[in-house]
């Protein structure tokens, strides 16, 4: 980035995979197993998997199977994933950008489930936020919207005075699906047009703003 952007916002909603935690290595690791007993390409899978609950990554690879075999494979998935943190670290600035946000309003909204989620923040020594967005917590997948809806309301701030931050498609098609402005995290973020984006979390800092706004410094 050459320019600075700044941007004010009442609330910030925070992906977890790619944006605060490098886990690459884990999902190249996994899902090049699951490719491989399925006789698919890793590559083109690895294309799909990104910022998706797996269920719906399995979903759009194999489109005749049944969705009852994608949930019962996936609960497989994350277990394999939650057992292996090996290669997980944070996104560089992830621990100073989350100390910024302490006492402000933010939340984690990821497809990961609890166990993943806790493992690999853990993992990357990074706190967990106060309020957080799990696979649990709702019924569709990321490009869905219904995540980050829920992050703006359980923060009690509407979904246009928010911020997603992002690293994937289907994550920041869902930030816009939401009505939110989204700040692209990250190598694979650029390609899919966010409102900003920035190489890691080096590049932003927060300030608070007197009433309650947050001003984000881009650049």
């Amino acid at each position: 980035m050459t320019a600075t952007t700044v941007l004010t916002a009442r609330a910030l909603l925070l992906d977890m995979d790619g944006t605060l935690v490098n886990s690459d290595a884990v999902v190249e690791r996994c899902w090049h197993r699951w490719a491989a007993r399925h006789g698919l390409d890793p590559v083109e899978v690895l294309k799909v998997v990104h910022g998706r609950q797996g269920y719906a990554s399995m979903a759009v690879l194999l489109p005749d199977r049944p969705m009852e075999e994608n949930y019962a494979e996936n609960r497989q998935m994350l277990a394999e994933e939650t057992a292996d943190m090996t290669g997980v670290v944070p996104v560089p600035g992830a621990a100073a950008f989350m100390a910024s946000l302490e006492g402000r309003a933010h939340a984690l909204v990821t497809s990961a489930d609890v166990p993943l989620s806790t493992g690999r923040m853990a993992a990357a020594g990074l706190g967990l936020p106060d309020i957080r967005i799990t696979a649990e917590s709702v019924g569709a997948s990321k490009p869905d919207p219904e995540g980050f809806l829920k992050g703006a309301a359980e923060l009690g701030v509407a979904p246009e005075d928010c911020i997603v931050f992002e690293d994937s498609e289907a994550g920041i098609a869902a930030g816009f699906a939401a009505g939110m402005r989204v700040v692209g995290v990250g190598p694979r973020a650029a390609a899919y047009h966010p409102t900003v984006q920035v190489p890691d979390l080096t590049h932003v800092q927060v300030q608070a703003l007197p009433g309650g706004e947050l001003q984000l410094t881009i650049g």
